[in-house]
């Protein structure tokens, strides 16, 4: 891990940093937006939504355009389109208005992930790998952590709510200087027969001591997607397991005050701090599940995570009218033991795949979880309205409960592979 090296990985890990801060703090502007306005709660709801429907088609297409062109080709556009959308959003006079600025920018956001993630995972040692993609992970908990303190600052302000919608634009500008000179991905050059680009690369990021990575291309009488038959069958087990681990995540950071108002907060700056304790809590979980991940195992680690995230969860549901300690206590659990299965949303795409599709299977993944996320998100305040937050934990918790069943079935161990074995089909994965 060589300075240069480092430096691409935190600078890399600003996409995830931003779908966390602006997927955040749109639910501490909506305590503003919404009496300002008047919007009703369906409007609201829809608010919520379409940065989340953004992101399902910005990974989808994005991560099919990043194997076709390459890694850093829309590496510098989506930031500059974030920043114009979220300048525009401070002049919305409307709930359609800002619905759109968001739905874009979650288009940009989605389509900076496969991005990333595969840039990220194929430039990264593989004993590094999982620390990596922690750090990606840690920066989605980090910027909605900023985003819950932002909020806080200027909920107080007049029009609070312009301003953080508009305030993207700082992150922006930051990435776009940290990002100017990260380059193409070798691997990616390698199996685009481009190697000598590819050598000259890995001497300017590793130094003059290196491993040439080899081609993984598989042959074009041969092509492969991500619905071959063998990949398939991952592609689907990634979708149900993403969906089933990021609806509870997605409700508690886009509605946070609303949520933390019925369990007792006052409505207001009470409240808003209280999303903040519960995202910093996301944020320290996911620290030892860097290092877990490669001394317990991916499978292992993810199993024990859902299982007590549940528990969290379950004690949420069961007793919504507990005192402070007990709420906090909950959402603490839930959140801390989030950090393994976090990390392995982004870990397990990069590691089950080949280069040719790679940065696909991130996109198809993120893509069919967002689904999910989006009508749950729309759904979410009224079903909240209608039975309460005591019901809405336990639904959390049932959807959770079927994340940890599937991957008892399914989740392979990629611990100690290399990533031409971990994406192998040829390769058999530990599922114990």
């Amino acid at each position: 891990m060589t300075k240069y090296l480092k430096r691409l990985v935190l600078f890399s890990s600003g996409g995830a940093f931003l779908d966390g801060y602006v997927i955040s703090l749109v639910g501490v502007a909506l305590t503003q937006i919404t009496p300002q306005l008047g919007l009703s709660q369906a409007q609201s709801a829809e608010i919520g939504a379409a940065s989340l429907v953004g992101i399902l088609f910005g990974s989808l297409f994005g991560g099919m355009l990043t194997d076709a062109l390459g890694r850093r080709t829309m590496f510098i556009v989506d930031l500059i389109a974030i920043a114009v959308c979220s300048l525009v959003s401070m002049c919305a006079g409307d709930a359609f208005q800002i619905m759109m600025c968001r739905f874009l920018i979650g288009v940009f956001i989605g389509a900076d992930y496969p991005i990333a993630t595969s840039l990220i995972t194929e430039f990264t040692p593989q004993s590094k790998r999982a620390i990596a993609m922690g750090i990606v992970a840690a920066s989605w908990y980090f910027g909605a952590t900023v985003a819950a303190f932002v909020g806080y600052a200027l909920y107080a302000v007049d029009d609070g709510w312009k301003w953080m919608l508009g305030s993207a634009i700082i992150p922006c500008i930051v990435l776009l200087i940290g990002r100017h000179d990260i380059p193409e991905s070798p691997r990616w050059l390698m199996n685009k027969g481009r190697s000598a680009e590819a050598l000259a690369i890995l001497e300017k990021v590793y130094g003059s001591h290196y491993d040439a990575v080899p081609a993984e291309h598989v042959s074009s009488d041969k092509p492969i997607h991500v619905f071959t038959k063998g990949y398939r069958s991952r592609t689907v087990f990634l979708g149900i397991l993403i969906l089933c681990q990021v609806v509870p995540m997605y409700a508690v950071y886009t509605f946070g005050p609303e949520i933390m108002t019925a369990f007792g907060l006052n409505n207001g700056h009470e409240s808003i701090l209280g999303e903040a304790v519960v995202s910093v809590m996301f944020l320290i979980g996911g620290i030892p599940a860097m290092f877990w991940l490669n001394s317990l195992g991916r499978r292992k680690l993810l199993l024990l995570g859902l299982a007590l995230m549940i528990v969290g969860l379950l004690a949420l549901g069961l007793w919504p009218t507990a005192p402070l300690w007990y709420v906090f206590a909950g959402f603490g659990v839930y959140a801390f033991f989030s950090g393994g299965p976090g990390i392995l949303q982004w870990l397990y795409p990069n590691e089950l795949f080949p280069t040719d599709v790679r940065a696909t299977a991130v996109g198809v993944a993120i893509a069919f979880s967002r689904i999910g996320v989006a009508v749950s998100i729309y759904g979410l305040p009224l079903f909240m309205e209608s039975y309460g937050v005591g019901a809405t934990m336990l639904v959390a918790a049932a959807l959770v409960g079927i994340g940890f069943v599937w991957s008892l079935v399914c989740a392979p161990e990629t611990k100690r592979l290399t990533l031409h074995e971990a994406s192998s089909l040829q390769h058999k994965h530990a599922n114990k």
